[in-house]
């Protein structure tokens, strides 16, 4: 921290495209505007989508559509069955899939050749998704790959022997990941999660019913309280939800 300077903020982004020129030119793009805006770009680059589920967690995607092999907009119809979150920029010369593109969800489109004034323009909308996302979503590691979830969206997580299972509204099965209570406890809200028990957190949020020795919450799902925990976590809700309880 050398003379007082902040660290940047460092976003990593993912970038989809065959074309090596077209590449360059969004590369070179993405580092001007770092340099404009004061943050840093860490670029991970595809040649084809078939890999896009092993990229792990990123920021920002650049998707071309006009791929080899499975195109842009079937890996983004992948994609969003894993991730409903990371901001999605599909760059492509088919203008015409613009009205499709909004049906994964897609943050913008950027036509070919991208000039940095548009680019620009773009990016500025992009940063502010990413900000926000930067401050409600987590990557969860999992054995079926990285999963990114919006913590909001977490109802409770329990602990299942060396095992921890994230309940997520959405998810018909939880996501397991190898962990601790209290690890999980540290990486979520402290404003938001409650410690039930020993081997559960509660996400008030998501909590409906508040009973003298559990809570309900909006999926039916009953958690009880450990004897120690039973005080404090019905003064916490009692704070969370204005004294009303």
């Amino acid at each position: 921290n050398e003379g007082g300077r902040r660290p940047l903020t460092t976003y990593k982004v993912l970038m989809v495209e065959d074309d090596d020129k077209a590449a360059a030119t969004l590369a070179e793009h993405l580092e001007r505007f770092g340099t404009e805006q004061g943050v840093r770009f860490l670029v991970t680059r595809l040649a084809t989508a078939f890999d896009l589920s092993e990229a792990g967690a990123v920021d920002l995607i650049f998707m071309d559509i006009d791929l080899p092999g499975i195109n842009g907009m079937e890996a983004a119809q992948l994609l969003r069955e894993e991730n409903a979150s990371t901001p999605l920029i599909f760059v492509t010369n088919l203008a015409q899939y613009a009205v499709k593109g909004y049906q994964v969800d897609a943050l913008d489109f950027m036509v070919k050749p991208v000039s940095y004034g548009d680019f620009a323009m773009r990016m500025g909308r992009a940063m502010r998704v990413m900000e926000k996302n930067a401050a409600h979503t987590m990557a969860l590691p999992t054995a079926s790959g990285t999963r990114v979830i919006n913590v909001n969206d977490i109802t409770h997580v329990e602990l299942a022997k060396h095992d921890l299972l994230y309940h997520v509204a959405g998810f018909e099965q939880p996501l397991r990941r190898r962990g601790s209570i209290s690890g999980a406890r540290e990486e979520l809200p402290q404003d938001l999660f409650i410690t039930v028990s020993q081997g559960c957190l509660a996400n008030m949020a998501h909590v409906t019913t508040v009973l003298s020795d559990s809570v309900r919450l909006d999926d039916g799902t009953q958690l009880f309280f450990s004897r120690s925990r039973k005080k404090p976590c019905l003064e916490t809700l009692a704070r969370y939800f204005g004294g009303t309880i």
